[in-house]
């Protein structure tokens, strides 16, 4: 009764939370509502920021909200032209350069956007940095975050189905059904749905920052310096939550000459 129950609570779950991402029209599991997820996110990035120097160069900080402006800009221009003009109503967009050597940046739920100004020398030029911004914001946009709670619960659903179905089991055989099952849920879901979205938040964010007036072309050299930087040290593509940085740049220049004319409808 107990598995029957757990079983038609995730169909529910399942049906009720069913979204799509307007970027792509991806089908995605959701169920993390934004009025929940946001204001923590924006808690969080408060905290951060407190705990982590911003960085003193002005100009280099004025250009990370520059751009992030104008690939935000570019986004509601998208948004209107294809009649979801609310999409972005409870966003509350900022942009900050924070002094640390990391080659990282990211986007909380919400478009809270951090810029570490380690990367700045792999980026090189404006076009550089709106390949990352424009990759990280595409998380935000896409609800990346409210998505991967959601798997990560129903992953979580699944180990408790497997534990009620197994519990006349020996304890041997219960422990290599949930080690069967947690190295299949995580190699076989959850890395490449990982993967997945890595790989939309690069077809997005090529998009906007092709939008916003950035040559896409430069997302090749931004990658190709990121390969040789990783000196083939990343794990298997099967065990990241990555795609490899040569499947990366074969899927980037794929899309590019297909990214030009879409951004072309959507010019000032």
């Amino acid at each position: 009764m107990i598995k029957k129950i757990s079983m038609f609570a995730m169909v529910v779950m399942l049906l009720v939370a069913c979204k799509t991402v307007p970027f792509t029209g991806r089908k995605q599991v959701n169920f993390m509502p934004n009025s929940q997820l946001f204001p923590m996110a924006f808690a969080q990035y408060d905290g951060f920021l407190k705990e982590h120097k911003l960085s003193d160069n002005k100009t280099d900080a004025q250009r990370i909200k520059t751009i992030g402006r104008r690939i935000v800009d570019a986004t509601q221009r998208y948004l209107d032209a294809n009649h979801a003009k609310g999409y972005l109503k409870d966003y509350k967009w900022e942009f900050n350069l924070v002094h640390d050597p990391q080659k990282n940046a990211w986007c909380m739920p919400g478009g809270k956007v951090v810029v570490y100004d380690g990367i700045l020398g792999v980026c090189k030029t404006d076009a550089g940095v709106a390949t990352v911004m424009g990759h990280e914001i595409a998380h935000a946009l896409a609800n990346h975050g409210g998505e991967r709670m959601s798997q990560g619960l129903l992953q979580q659903i699944g180990q408790v189905g497997v534990n009620i179905a197994t519990r006349n089991e020996s304890e041997k055989k219960r422990m290599l059904w949930m080690t069967a099952y947690g190295l299949g849920s995580q190699v076989g879901v959850m890395l490449p749905f990982s993967r997945k979205q890595e790989s939309e938040a690069d077809e997005i964010g090529l998009l906007l920052m092709t939008m916003a007036g950035y040559n896409p072309d430069e997302a090749l050299d931004f990658w190709s310096r990121m390969e040789k930087m990783s000196g083939g040290q990343a794990p298997p593509e099967i065990l990241s939550t990555h795609p490899a940085h040569k499947t990366r740049i074969a899927n980037i220049k794929r899309l590019i000459p297909e990214v030009r004319r879409k951004a072309a409808k959507y010019q000032k």
